[in-house]
């Protein structure tokens, strides 16, 4: 690229980088996993539009540090390569003038960026950089940056932080708290949480432009799938029945592949893209862990919003889906891990693990005004007890608030709005 050119895209994008860190943004608690003092690299990973840039922005905004930027998304370095990023350094500190931190958004769009980041890292820079594609998380990451990385995971905003961005409170105290709480809940359960779509009119257009990226541009293109229809139509299947249990080889005949090891290997790329999140079965034995995991999206939004969508009317479904991305938010950045539990009987939607420690049994149901309904519910926890020895039962629904005793064991029965607000930091 023409080095004139470059610095002018550069200096352009200076002034978008000064107008970001002008405005205001949500604050999220991820923020305090990144340590822009760090040797390492800091990588924000996550979904497509979950907001890893602004949250980037917002860590520099109340750092104080002197960054430099570049944007790798910009149409303009579309035809950047590798051979050229010694140049765009050059340029940088012509625009910036010296610096010791550089904030990349989405370098991976560029191949052999990791040979580049390494090298910056050896001289003693501090790299920030955000990352949607599935290539982020492949083995070339940490086969090229083994020891040289800080991943720092995030989603679609929680219920707290959509409730922030909409100028909802999240307390819930009085009469008056709790049903304005309630009412933000209900559009969020239907809507979720990705930062523009809250403010878009063509939902449903924008979803499926969402979709259909990641699909075609973080997998297709970066794996080279073979059989891009059956691809996209067992993904768009998984996406529509989601929660679910995976059964490798049905996924093989219904969608005439080849063998179960390409449904594996499909399955596996969306979880790497982040449509999909993957919980195992609890098993205190390794080999019953690697069959029957569960798949949920990674937002409700993607369970109905979708062309040819149907799952828009299961309630329970979709609290069970924010419930669980709020856990996986909340425990993979402290090492835990969240898993299901079943057994001939009965199941228990979550167990969040420290190692083979279980900490807490979660069960998920919308409505549990139905006696049977709550006999069932209670019968996982009480599973889940005896067969774990964790005590900490909590099961969450759309409104009741109590504590009860069964069968010896103690458990909360939480309005899963109040639940999902609780310890947020802006309450503390």
């Amino acid at each position: 690229m023409d080095r004139r050119q470059l610095e002018r895209i550069l200096r352009n994008q200076e002034h978008e980088f000064k107008d970001l860190l002008s405005q205001d943004w949500v604050s999220r608690p991820e923020e305090s996993l990144v340590n822009l003092h760090s040797r390492l690299a800091q990588v924000v990973i996550g979904v497509r539009r979950s907001g890893k840039s602004t949250l980037c922005i917002n860590v520099i905004k109340k750092s104080g540090l002197d960054f430099a930027y570049v944007n790798f998304e910009d149409e303009q370095l579309s035809l950047i390569q590798a051979s050229d990023l010694d140049t765009v350094l050059e340029c940088l500190y012509q625009v910036y003038g010296q610096f010791n931190h550089l904030f990349m958004d989405e370098i991976q769009n560029i191949d052999g960026w990791q040979y580049f980041v390494n090298r910056l890292l050896r001289s003693g820079m501090h790299v920030l950089m955000t990352g949607s594609n599935a290539k982020l998380l492949s083995s070339e990451l940490s086969t090229h940056m083994t020891g040289r990385y800080m991943p720092i995971e995030i989603f679609p905003f929680s219920f707290a932080e959509y409730c922030m961005a909409k100028g909802h409170g999240l307390r819930h105290g009085s009469t008056k708290e709790s049903g304005l709480l309630r009412r933000a809940f209900d559009e969020y359960i239907m809507g979720g949480g990705f930062p523009e779509l809250m403010f878009e009119d063509r939902k449903e257009a924008y979803i499926q432009e969402l979709v259909t990226g990641i699909l075609s541009n973080d997998i297709e293109k970066r794996f080279k799938i073979a059989y891009k229809d059956a691809f996209e139509r067992m993904a768009q299947h998984i996406m529509n029945i989601a929660p679910v249990k995976i059964n490798y080889a049905d996924l093989g005949r219904l969608f005439d592949f080849k063998s179960q090891h390409t449904a594996e290997n499909y399955v596996g790329y969306l979880e790497k893209a982040y449509l999909l999140c993957m919980i195992p079965r609890f098993s205190y034995k390794s080999h019953s862990r690697v069959t029957g995991s569960k798949a949920y999206t990674v937002d409700v939004s993607l369970m109905n919003m979708r062309r040819d969508a149907f799952a828009a009317a299961n309630l329970g479904w979709r609290l069970e889906t924010i419930v669980l991305i709020e856990l996986l938010r909340r425990n993979r950045s402290k090492g835990r891990h969240v898993a299901y539990l079943e057994d001939r009987s009965s199941e228990c939607d979550f167990l969040v693990c420290s190692g083979l420690n279980v900490l807490s049994a979660i069960q998920v149901s919308y409505d549990v005004s139905n006696s049977k309904t709550l006999k069932r519910e209670l019968k996982g926890l009480i599973m889940a007890a005896e067969k774990t020895g964790c005590e900490d039962l909590i099961l969450l629904t759309d409104h009741e608030d109590e504590a009860i005793e069964e069968s010896g064991h103690h458990i909360r029965i939480l309005p899963v709005h109040a639940w999902l607000v609780d310890g947020y930091p802006d309450l503390e």
